[in-house]
């Protein structure tokens, strides 16, 4: 609690080098600094002072995505700017927007694409040297991302909608569990409860934080449009870490375990 609130009153006295904190100490914004927050914001005695908490959170939330996207974008640069090449070098642009489809049903328009296609509009839009023809360009292959993306989000859109919805963390990390229950397909489960894995409810979070930092009001997203709502972005933040900690990282090591069993076999 002592790092907590002296992480916080660092933040307090500067709050215009957030992302400067951020990438120095990055390790200190956990989940548990985050719950932190959300617990100062609800037990303040004024809405003013509730608000103030939320916002700051958001601002920290926001810096914090910004800063491990930057390191994941490194990572993933590379394929990505592959697939952005190969958009570009189409015959047409609505090839272009087709190849954009294609990808949205064969679920490779992941996040990393998704940044390179919004953060070209956003620096046409910006440009004052680009010819018109070209911001036409970044524009309709924008849209046409904002558009498949709608095509393919549902299931996971809806289960984020669900477990953002419940207030009490410790019912919302049970209902998360419960989302990645394992079992044979042809158990009899709950019809009307969603399934998922952690990577894929992982990349649709990532895809969402994303799209609030590059774009917070302007979104086709329907179903998402709620997220710009300080809290729910904490609670955001919380179960990407969550999933990340408590899923993520098992899953590697019984990775490496496996890939460290089969090479002593074939030993």
């Amino acid at each position: 609690m002592e790092r907590h609130c002296e992480l916080l009153k660092e933040i307090q006295d500067s709050p215009t080098d957030i992302n400067a904190i951020v990438a120095r100490r990055r390790k200190d914004f956990t989940g548990e600094f985050f719950r932190y927050l959300t617990l100062l914001s609800e037990t303040s005695d004024s809405l003013e002072d509730r608000d103030a908490v939320a916002r700051l959170g958001a601002r920290c939330l926001s810096a914090v995505s910004a800063y491990d996207n930057t390191l994941d974008y490194v990572d993933t640069l590379e394929v990505a700017q592959a697939k952005f090449d190969n958009i570009l070098d189409s015959p047409s642009v609505d090839v272009a927007c087709e190849k954009i489809k294609s990808l949205a049903k064969a679920k490779e328009l992941d996040s990393s694409l998704i940044l390179l296609i919004n953060s070209a509009w956003a620096s046409a839009k910006e440009s004052t040297t680009m010819k018109d023809e070209v911001k036409d360009i970044m524009h309709r292959l924008y849209k046409a991302t904002k558009s498949s993306l709608r095509s393919i989000a549902p299931k996971e859109i809806k289960l984020l909608k669900h477990l953002l919805n419940i207030t009490d963390p410790e019912e919302r990390f049970s209902a998360l569990a419960t989302a990645f229950s394992p079992g044979d397909e042809h158990e009899a489960k709950d019809p009307n409860a969603l399934y998922t894995t952690p990577k894929e409810l992982h990349k649709w979070i990532k895809i969402m934080l994303d799209a609030y930092n590059l774009s917070k009001e302007d979104t086709d997203i329907r179903e998402v449009k709620h997220l710009t709502q300080p809290v729910v972005i904490q609670r955001l933040f919380i179960l990407k870490e969550t999933i990340e900690e408590e899923y993520l990282e098992s899953s590697r090591f019984q990775d490496s375990k496996t890939e460290g069993t089969t090479k002593s076999e074939e030993l």
